[in-house]
């Protein structure tokens, strides 16, 4: 490496000093030597941690529909947003397995009572707008996405309760529910659309009886995998796909991890586990985290989904997703001992913050809820409205990239699959970092000053030394490119 030149890149969101965009050299100065005030970041090389599998967005009901309502030129304009290389080049994306909250309403691929053999299973509903969504992301994607499939619930006549909200799997449903995964799959490779892999349930503890659910406790869940799913999908010929324990919040994690890693037997079937970010506003539970890899450091912890919940997008507004005005379901609904770990937040500090966070306690990737709602924060069935990284507007045919976009971009253009997460020493109070090799062979180096005072940083360890001024407010992605590149 010390035989190597690289090159020094710079690109900056922050509140005041623009949208993404490459920073002027006066801003960085390479080789340079620490001075008193610098806050100093050390990269260890030799300490490297996680292999990166991706970051993306969700392909959603709800998303595809707007999309398809756009312009030709708008719809492109969006899909090449994310899935160019030029663009936020998303590499790790999730979709739902019949409908969910963000459907615009209720169906299943099996909606005929008793089909115990899944004569009648059809995919018809995802044709028209949510398959498509994907094949134009195929299209535009120079790198390929992995594909992570959930399902809210089973159809309402596979569980006890037979309604789409809530309830368990009927024991005799299992190795019928387990050859539905099959033949999702299935159907998915008959469009072209390979899957990488599955969670097993979203939120199995359920998410207070609102929209599509069904509920697993992590025992329940552990053995519906080790008996049916596992076996199903290895039978299938689709024993390569990814299975994914557990897929809600942080804080719950340890009593998933205890079942799911028990024994050779029950792990066998498990790449990982996937989580959510909804338990708190600000906090990444990254003890929790450090303890679900202790439990199985060969298997994968990956963040399925996250997004700003409970609120009406903001239009064409910037400065507010800056702000410390936005509230979570946890303000107004959490039991009173819980509410102090949901506070007004900003969305932008929000993303970046656990991003950064959960790379740092092992998480090796990091998927966004729906990348594209309307000016309502829907469509939803149930009006559980939330804001997406794009706002559109299709009457009039507008769209909006939110600031959440850029820090997306930050992380997904830079950190691509196949990175290793390398450790450093910040433990700054405002500034969070986190650093990568890529497997190119390049660095990077992502830094957010939550602060309201610029500071200077001088990053040390990498091929370069670099001291670099960071706005107040601000996100910044260094790049180390070697001259070959």
């Amino acid at each position: 490496m010390k035989d190597r030149i690289f090159s020094t890149t710079v690109f900056e969101t922050s509140r005041h000093g623009g949208r993404f965009h490459e920073v002027a050299t006066a801003k960085v100065n390479s080789w340079s030597e620490a001075q008193p005030e610098d806050l100093q970041i050390r990269v260890n090389l030799q300490e490297r941690k996680q292999r990166i599998e991706g970051f993306g967005g969700s392909f959603t009901d709800a998303s595809a529909y707007l999309v398809h309502q756009l312009s030709d030129a708008q719809r492109s304009k969006v899909m090449e947003a994310y899935f160019a290389e030029d663009g936020a080049n998303y590499s790790l994306t999730r979709t739902h397995m019949n409908s969910c909250d963000f459907s615009r309403f209720h169906y299943s691929y099996t909606p005929l009572e008793g089909d115990m053999e899944l004569e009648h299973f059809r995919i018809d509903q995802d044709l028209e707008f949510l398959f498509p969504m994907i094949h134009m992301a195929q299209d535009i994607s120079k790198d390929g996405f992995h594909l992570i499939a959930s399902p809210w619930t089973a159809p309402p006549w596979m569980k006890d309760n037979k309604d789409w909200v809530g309830g368990r799997l009927l024991k005799e449903m299992q190795p019928t529910w387990a050859q539905f995964f099959v033949k999702y799959a299935e159907a998915c490779k008959a469009h072209d659309i390979p899957l990488w892999g599955f969670t097993v349930e979203n939120e199995p503890h359920g998410n207070g009886n609102n929209w599509e659910s069904m509920l697993y406790s992590p025992d329940e869940m552990t053995e519906f995998v080790r008996e049916h799913l596992g076996p199903a999908l290895e039978q299938g010929g689709l024993g390569d796909l990814k299975i994914l324990g557990y897929d809600q919040n942080r804080a719950g994690l340890d009593e998933w991890t205890a079942s799911m890693y028990r024994d050779a037997e029950s792990a066998k079937y498990f790449a990982g586990t996937a989580i959510h970010w909804y338990e708190s506003t600000y906090e990444v539970f990254g003890e929790d985290l450090d303890r679900a890899h202790d439990a199985a450091p060969n298997k994968l912890l990956i963040e399925t989904e996250g997004c700003i919940d409970a609120e009406v997008p903001v239009w064409q507004d910037d400065d507010w997703y800056w702000q410390k005005e936005a509230t979570d379901w946890g303000f107004t609904w959490r039991e009173e001992d819980k509410k102090y770990l949901h506070p007004k937040y900003s969305p932008v500090h929000r993303y970046a913050r656990d991003i950064i966070g959960c790379l740092n306690h092992w998480v090796a990737g990091w998927v966004d809820w729906n990348m594209v709602l309307d000016r309502q924060g829907g469509p939803n069935w149930f009006k559980n409205w939330c804001i997406a990284p794009v706002i559109v507007d299709p009457e009039q045919d507008e769209v909006y990239f939110t600031p959440l976009y850029d820090v997306m971009c930050h992380f997904s253009k830079f950190i691509r699959p196949g990175a290793t997460v390398l450790a450093n020493d910040c433990a700054d109070a405002d500034v969070m970092a986190v650093a990568t090799e890529n497997e190119d062979g390049s660095y990077t180096v992502v830094c957010f000053n939550q602060g309201d005072s610029p500071r200077s940083v001088h990053l040390e360890g990498l091929p370069t030394d670099v001291r670099i001024e960071l706005d107040a407010q601000a996100l910044q992605t260094i790049v180390f490119t070697p001259s070959e590149l």
